[in-house]
């Protein structure tokens, strides 16, 4: 057995092309995400599909991914990161391979949903890294780490637009399995572990499945009688937390109050982050008809800066406090979102500018945000503790997706509640932007109330 000090002292061969490693596979893994979004039609169109039906190609990735970010959290904190990494991987090429050489939409459906079993392990590794092999960088760590995810938000829609143009959509899962390369990189740099032998409460972790799962499909399908089920799974989930020996997830956790606001704030945030990634495309379209290309390029200027912004972000968490950063954070995006929300409806030009102020916010928040949860954790629980926070992440830009996508279909005012904004077909758009303002407030004052700083001699 490994010392306790020996765990804390893990040697690593080449720090930074560890870190290069991570960043690359996470890229691959969040764009693999995004930039199905522009093959929808396409696929639709190759199969004969109605879109309730292709819909399950995102639909059946975000419910793998989100409960598959928790499950691999979970073992992080008995099983080796090699064992993870290599399991991760070979699951997900094995996936785009099929999807790759997809002779219907059944293997398609098939390819996604193992994709998403092997590619989740990248979130919830890329969370636990810093903190487990770069204590003393972990703001700066985390920054890149979060900056890399935002990048890869942004440019997955563009990437996938010019791959599926000048090919076919087959190609972006070729262009996925590109991560396979970056393995033996990660297993020479990654430090020898030891797995530790801990059964897996695998009840707890299939009625946490269904919750989640079923919470998307109500939502995103529009069918509310799934969340009958919802609501029972939901119940024996909380029961078998509570009276099992080892839970899937810990219920003591949620017995930290710091713990539960800090995961509500940055569900709040983050959903109103990936919320702009899900309306900035559909709004340049519908109010200014841009193409593909036209609308990566408006957005191409938030992307980079949240790529630039998430390591110097990161250093600031090093050097002034998660707590200041992470209210900075919602501040700034409050304020982006007040002035996206009255740009809609002037120039593309102009909209592209202003969007970089939320977008640049990505960053900073997931790291700062990530950050006060490490510090609320033992070193026990940093795995499940930090696979709850980005389930809530996922599951959070799933549903603002769909409950976006329900108001475009509902509503459509002349004017916009924002004074300032332009009238005219802009003003759904306005008025979103707005919401997501008013949401990133509530979380503004839910952490900045009730989150009381940790006292450091405990």
């Amino acid at each position: 057995m490994q010392s306790e000090k020996e765990k804390n002292n893990l040697h690593i061969e080449n720090p930074k092309m560890l870190l290069f490693s991570i960043c690359f596979v996470l890229m691959f893994s969040v764009m693999n995400g995004t930039m199905f979004n522009i093959a929808i039609p396409d696929i639709a169109e190759s199969f004969n599909l109605l879109p309730s039906e292709v819909s399950w190609v995102m639909t059946g990735y975000i419910m793998i991914y989100s409960v598959g970010a928790l499950v691999y959290g979970k073992l992080a904190d008995t099983v080796a990161f090699k064992k993870l990494i290599t399991f991760g991987l070979i699951v997900f090429t094995i996936g785009s391979v099929i999807g790759f050489l997809a002779p219907n939409y059944y293997f398609v459906l098939a390819a996604r949903v193992i994709q998403a079993v092997g590619g989740s392990m990248m979130p919830a590794i890329a969370f636990i890294a810093p903190i487990r092999f770069f204590p003393n960088e972990r703001g700066k760590i985390l920054g890149i780490i979060s900056s890399v995810m935002a990048f890869a938000s942004g440019i997955g829609p563009i990437l996938g637009g010019v791959i599926a143009g000048f090919l076919t959509w087959q190609y972006l899962f070729l262009t996925s399995a590109l991560m396979i390369v970056t393995l033996p990189f990660l297993l020479k740099n990654l430090p020898e572990e030891e797995t530790v032998s801990a059964k897996l409460d695998y009840l707890g972790a299939a009625l946490v499945a269904v919750t989640i799962s079923t919470t998307i499909i109500g939502i995103t399908l529009g069918n509310l009688n799934v969340f009958w089920i919802t609501g029972l799974a939901g119940i024996f989930g909380t029961v078998r937390m509570f009276t099992a020996k080892n839970p899937f997830i810990p219920p003591h956790l949620f017995k930290n109050r710091n713990y539960i606001v800090a995961i509500v704030s940055s569900f709040l945030a983050v959903a109103c982050l990936f919320g702009l990634m899900f309306t900035v495309p559909i709004m340049l379209r519908d109010v200014y008809d841009l193409t593909t290309m036209q609308i990566g390029l408006v957005m191409f200027p938030g992307a980079m800066s949240a790529a630039l912004i998430g390591r110097k972000g990161g250093s600031l968490v090093d050097q002034i406090g998660s707590r200041k950063v992470y209210i900075m954070s919602l501040s700034l995006l409050m304020t982006g979102f007040i002035v996206v929300s009255s740009t809609v409806g002037l120039t593309p030009w102009i909209v592209s500018a202003m969007l970089v102020f939320p977008m640049m916010c990505f960053p900073l928040v997931q790291a700062s945000g990530a950050d006060i949860l490490a510090n609320l954790l033992s070193k026990q629980e940093t795995g499940v503790g930090m696979g709850v926070f980005n389930l809530m992440n996922f599951v959070s830009g799933a549903l603002s997706g769909a409950i976006v996508g329900v108001a475009l279909d509902l509503f459509s005012p002349e004017h916009p509640v924002n004074i300032v904004a332009v009238s005219g077909d802009s003003a759904v758009f306005s008025n979103v932007f707005f919401a997501f303002m008013s949401l990133v407030l509530l979380s503004l004052l839910l952490f900045s109330l009730i989150f009381k700083e940790p006292n450091p001699t405990k």
